[in-house]
């Protein structure tokens, strides 16, 4: 895999791309299991969340992740619902602009962290009404496997 951060502009176009037209519990199951199916696949030790309008509506451990992953689960939401991008957007558009997400905020790191692995849920004619969030492997793995998973879901 590319270890280089994608572009703001590569970001943008999954978020324009990767919108729903309603978002229901099933949806979140659907999503969190296809998730937790692709970890353990691939023996990831990942922790999975799908939010909506401040509710969890799914929520799994995998072998290997631990309470911190639930942390930075807590903390990557925190940075979708304050800004409605992604959480490797909301981190590649203050590099972009020449500073750092911490920089350029002031926001307390303990409880917004803005690294890949936190994906909106765009609704369509609506908006941003929650968050599908991966933690346990590098930022940019965490991003991409929610990409994926969305992706799927939708039919891409």
């Amino acid at each position: 895999m590319d270890d280089a951060f994608p572009a703001l502009a590569e970001l943008a176009a999954e978020e324009r791309e990767l919108q729903f037209t309603s978002f229901t519990n099933d949806d979140a199951w659907d999503l969190g299991a296809a998730l937790v199916a692709s970890g353990r696949r691939d023996g990831a030790p990942i922790a999975v969340a799908v939010v909506r309008n401040g509710s969890r509506l799914f929520s799994a451990a995998l072998t290997g992740a631990t309470p911190d992953n639930d942390a930075w689960i807590e903390r990557k939401t925190r940075v979708v619902h304050r800004f409605g991008h992604s959480s490797l957007y909301v981190r590649q558009a203050s590099i972009e602009r020449g500073t750092t997400f911490e920089g350029e905020f002031g926001l307390d790191p303990r409880r917004y962290a803005a690294h890949g692995g936190a994906f909106p849920v765009l609704v369509r004619s609506v908006g941003p009404v929650g968050a599908v969030v991966v933690s346990g492997l590098p930022q940019l793995d965490d991003h991409r496997m929610v990409v994926a998973a969305i992706r799927a879901h939708l039919g891409g």
